[in-house]
């Protein structure tokens, strides 16, 4: 995973450099010996983006359809959805674990102490974030249910959106006319198809039932661009250490919290007594309604690891882009496994979604473009 003396893959407790194209620098416990090899910098910088995007996209692609399947197949728990997107948690422990013996086995030359953390207020922060998140699933688990997969995932790709607004109050991102053009264009992308009759499917689900749907979908959209700008925030100003394992850490505590408030809305709700039913009642089976879920618990972490990742690899706005790239993907699916309707209001509403991603793309390419020149100048210089 690493090389003696090197860092790996940019994230090691041993960083302390200011990552290409990030919005901000990661201060750290210790210090390596500084790697004169930039272009082996990029490279790692480079790899370690495009695992967590793989991750992200992946990940996000395959719990969206489960979670579609498992209602689909007789499922009508919402608080076990909910439960589902954070329950798989525990599987990070083995990477945070793996992470840490590696980076004991590789200790370099270190320095200044890390920055201490107060217990009390990280402890509030988690458990803040974790509430947030838990109503955020559920909102998702409601839009999942009450729209097709194809409708669902595009007006999810207004968090791109809300991420531009919270990102410019937030984390003091630039609102460039590239910007809004993108906010614009993902906007009459989610109105679209909020007035759209025909995105209602061929479901019997009511129409009182789809613009339910439709607003609780938006504002779970709202909300998870507004968890990622707060997570930005906390590894900024609170935390002030950006690795891998702090990263973990992140996800592991939140989603902790996230699941044991689905679990007491799942007790409390009443739901818990119908699972057993439900299982029965699957139209694959039993065993086909006991690995959907696991799967689905498996999708959304490894989807988690992506967006925690590339949060603190370059920021949260661009976190939440690479989460678009998944718009023109579950659309497609949804169309070969659950026969989705795709009319014309829909492909127009995708097209401009894509325009939408494209736009804020350019606008990445054009600020890595100039901290490339600002970085030469600054060499040429000194």
């Amino acid at each position: 995973m690493s090389n003696p003396g090197r860092v790996s893959l940019c994230i090691t407790e041993e960083e302390d450099e200011v990552q290409p194209y990030s919005s901000k620098a990661a201060t750290s416990s210790t210090h390596e010996v500084p790697i004169q090899n930039s272009p082996v910098k990029s490279w790692q910088w480079w790899l370690m983006v495009g695992v967590n995007m793989f991750f992200l996209i992946a990940g996000q692609t395959a719990s969206t359809l489960l979670g579609r399947f498992y209602y689909n197949q007789g499922g009508n728990s919402k608080w076990m959805s909910t439960f589902v997107q954070t329950a798989g948690f525990p599987v990070l422990f083995i990477a945070l674990f793996l992470f840490r013996s590696k980076t004991s086995s590789t200790q370099t030359v270190t320095s200044s102490p890390a920055p201490t953390i107060s217990i009390p207020k990280i402890t509030l922060i988690y458990v803040v974030l974790g509430l947030i998140i838990a109503a955020d699933d559920l909102m998702y688990s409601y839009g999942l249910l009450y729209l097709p997969v194809s409708t669902y995932s595009l007006i999810c790709a207004s968090q791109l959106a809300f991420n531009a607004v919270f990102s410019y109050f937030l984390n003091a991102q630039k609102f460039t006319p590239l910007i809004f053009n993108s906010v614009v264009l993902l906007t009459f992308s989610a109105s679209l198809l909020g007035v759209d009759e025909d995105s209602q499917g061929t479901t019997s689900i009511s129409h009182g039932k789809y613009i339910l749907g439709f607003l609780l979908t938006l504002g779970a959209s709202a909300t998870y661009s507004l968890i990622l700008s707060l997570m930005q925030v906390t590894f900024e100003k609170v935390i002030k250490r950006e690795t891998f394992s702090v990263v973990l850490n992140m996800q592991i505590y939140t989603a902790l919290v996230a699941t044991l408030a689905s679990l007491v809305g799942l007790f409390a709700s009443g739901e818990w007594m119908t699972l057993q039913g439900e299982m029965h009642a699957f139209q694959s089976g039993k065993l086909s309604y006991v690995m959907t879920l696991l799967w689905t618990a498996i999708s959304w972490q490894v989807a988690s690891v992506g967006v925690v990742g590339l949060i603190f690899v370059v920021s949260s706005l661009f976190s939440n882009v690479i989460s678009t790239l998944a718009l023109p993907i579950i659309p497609v699916f949804a169309v070969i496994f659950f026969h989705d309707k795709m009319d014309g209001v829909k492909i127009i509403a995708m097209l401009m979604a894509i325009w939408g991603f494209m736009s804020y793309g350019h606008q990445l390419y054009v600020d890595g473009k100039k901290g490339r020149k600002t970085t030469v100048s600054v060499e040429e210089t000194s």
